[in-house]
């Protein structure tokens, strides 16, 4: 055999080799492991983003422009600080990964942080200056555990029937904290708050439980403790994402020598499925942040039914937690682009049904809020969902035109448009509410402060929702594009391990 056989033969068994690690199957366990990091994330920022801004402009008694004013800072330091943060984490390895070390180096002080958000002292209510700290702090950690996490998607494996599933398992265990979030956090806290407790009728079932107050001053440690439970929970979640998933697909040790920051800029002036991705993530992020910002202000003053967010909640937590597993087939019978298009409409059409149920005479109507909170839902965590699983095809983009497999960076861009999206979605409702003359501390809202809130909750989230269809169009890569992709990627990477 003479060396020119010699070396395609090399090239081959390395090609078959790079395909049995690096497009391995990815068993249930690990599929459950790596979804518990969502869980823990959307524990720790999906309280933040639904009911931080509430819980400051009423427990917390601090201004709504103010905190607005809070949410927008830190995101522009994000600009800065997410590109430092990928380029860091794409340069080094530990023993144990690139990725996963992460969780635990950076889940500690996360939740920790977090908590203190909700610190029941008597001497810094009403403090921006703490308040602005804690979560300038809080924000700059988080980039920390959610680049790395993001990364390690693309690290578990190529193969895109994994992905999907990969995709579903992590999108119903994000959910399941959902569930806990936006359905039970809300009810957990009104039944430990001790102002005006009563019995109430909970929308479920008739079932009633004792509540009170909890955008009184007095809630103030029933926001606390709860959300401590929340963080103890957080922290075993990321703790077994560490401990149950494996990194197979990294860079190599030439390519992570060769990361720069500035790379950041080259993705994004190359790598057009990134930029239009990135801009649909920011559009998603934005509207569904507007929604979650406001829902809890909707639900106390424009429908009168705070009581009933909890089994709203678990209405709305049913298609994040049932369907997901639906989302391959839907995908296959629907296309890429037909997938994001549907579930888009089908949460505008929700928002619709919720501004039927915000007239007056309709506030009593708990089938309407029933059904406008599932198609708005089932819309919304399909089509934001499903969205992650294109994540990994961009980074294959990414390698196969710069030669680079920058996943924390991609990770560290798709956090910047995400954040951008949640700073939107989490400022802009606040100052809207101001604008329209919204005073936490009153007794009754005005009409047009009620007005601000309907615009905030229900039609900015449906318009965004129409152009964030109109991006989706502009995809580019199709299945096929991604299959000659990855043909590409594992020609290169055999033809690198032949020439050792």
């Amino acid at each position: 055999m003479d060396v020119r056989e010699s070396t395609v033969q090399k090239m081959n068994n390395n090609t078959q080799n790079i395909q049995q690690d690096e497009y391995r199957k990815i068993n249930l366990s690990e599929r459950i492991g790596y979804g518990l990091g969502d869980f823990a994330q959307n524990l720790v920022f999906g309280t933040v983003g639904g009911f931080l801004a509430l819980y400051l402009t009423t427990v917390n008694a601090i201004g709504t422009a103010a905190a607005g004013f809070i949410f927008l800072f830190v995101r522009i330091v994000n600009v800065f600080w997410d590109p430092m943060v990928g380029t860091y984490v794409d340069r080094h390895t530990f023993k144990n990964g690139k990725y996963r070390p992460w969780l635990v180096i950076a889940g500690i002080p996360l939740v920790i942080l977090a908590a203190m958000l909700f610190a029941p002292i008597p001497a810094i209510r009403g403090s921006v200056t703490v308040a602005f700290i804690t979560y300038f702090l809080l924000d700059l950690v988080y980039s920390v555990v959610n680049i790395p996490y993001g990364s390690l998607n693309a690290s578990l494996t190529r193969d895109p029937e994994s992905i999907a599933k990969i995709t579903t398992t992590r999108m119903m265990l994000a959910n399941i904290a959902n569930l806990l979030v936006y359905t039970l956090f809300p009810m957990f806290v009104q039944m430990a708050a001790p102002k005006d407790r009563s019995m109430k009728d909970t929308g479920f079932f008739g079932l009633k439980i004792k509540m009170g107050t909890y955008t009184d001053p007095t809630a103030g440690n029933a926001w606390f403790w709860v959300y401590m439970v929340y963080m103890v929970l957080g922290a075993v979640a990321l703790f077994l994402c560490y401990r149950l998933t494996k990194e197979h697909v990294v860079a190599t040790a030439e390519q992570s020598a060769k990361v720069r920051t500035f790379d950041l800029f080259i993705e994004l002036r190359n790598n057009k499925p990134l930029v239009i991705l990135g801009i649909f993530f920011m559009l998603a992020f934005t509207f569904m942040f507007f929604m979650n910002t406001v829902n809890g202000f909707f639900n106390q003053y424009t429908v009168h039914h705070s009581d009933w967010m909890g089994a709203i909640g678990l209405i709305a937590s049913i298609p994040g937690i049932a369907f997901p597993v639906f989302w391959p087939r839907l995908r296959k019978i629907f296309g890429k682009k037909g997938f994001f298009h549907l579930f888009l409409g089908m949460f505008v059409v929700g928002e619709i049904l919720t501004w039927v149920w915000s007239l007056e005479g309709m506030h009593d109507s708990l089938w309407l809020a029933y059904v406008s909170t599932f198609i708005k839902q089932w819309g919304l965590t399909s089509a934001t969902g499903f969205m992650w699983a294109l994540v990994p095809e961009i980074v294959s983009y990414g390698e196969m035109k710069s030669g680079k497999r920058n996943a924390a960076i991609i990770n560290a861009i798709m956090g910047l448009f995400f954040k951008i999206g949640f700073t939107l979605g989490g400022a802009v409702p606040l100052w809207f509410l101001a604008a329209y003359g919204f005073n936490g501390n009153a007794d009754k809202p005005t009409a047009i402060a009620l007005s601000g809130i309907n615009i905030t909750a229900i039609w900015i989230p449906a318009a965004l929702a129409i152009v964030s269809m109109i991006v989706m169009a502009l995809y580019p890569l199709s299945d096929k594009d991604v299959e000659d992709i990855n043909k590409k990627l594992d020609a290169s990477r055999a033809e690198v391990k032949a020439a050792e």
